[in-house]
């Protein structure tokens, strides 16, 4: 599946000074991860945000957000936003470093 090459590069944008990311294909797409643990990607014109099992029910209550389901079972822990609530850079921002400040909670692989 390809990915939107220009939403992934304004991730690389909101996450350049910080250390300890990478960036892996993964699940289709594009995946940025935190000292190896995955914190947020790309999929075709939508994020996906691992925002972990206790920050799930509050992720899905924003707009745009949706379960992560590629299989016909929705991924624990994991989010879609779709391209409409990631218009201003404030908000994929806010989305990313939700992702991750969840991978910073694992140790670094």
């Amino acid at each position: 599946m390809a990915f939107d090459e220009g939403l992934a590069q304004r991730i690389r944008e909101v996450v350049e000074q910080r250390p300890g990311v990478s960036e892996r294909k993964m699940f289709g797409g594009l995946c940025f991860l935190l000292n190896g643990n995955m914190a947020c990607g790309v999929t075709g014109d939508e994020l996906m945000v691992r925002v972990g099992p206790d920050g799930h029910a509050d992720a899905l209550a924003e707009p745009h957000a949706r379960k992560m389901d590629f299989t016909g079972r929705p991924m624990k822990g994991f989010v879609f936003v779709s391209a409409e609530g990631l218009d201003g850079d404030e908000e994929l921002a806010r989305w990313v470093e939700r992702g991750m400040q969840f991978a910073s909670t694992f140790p670094a692989k």
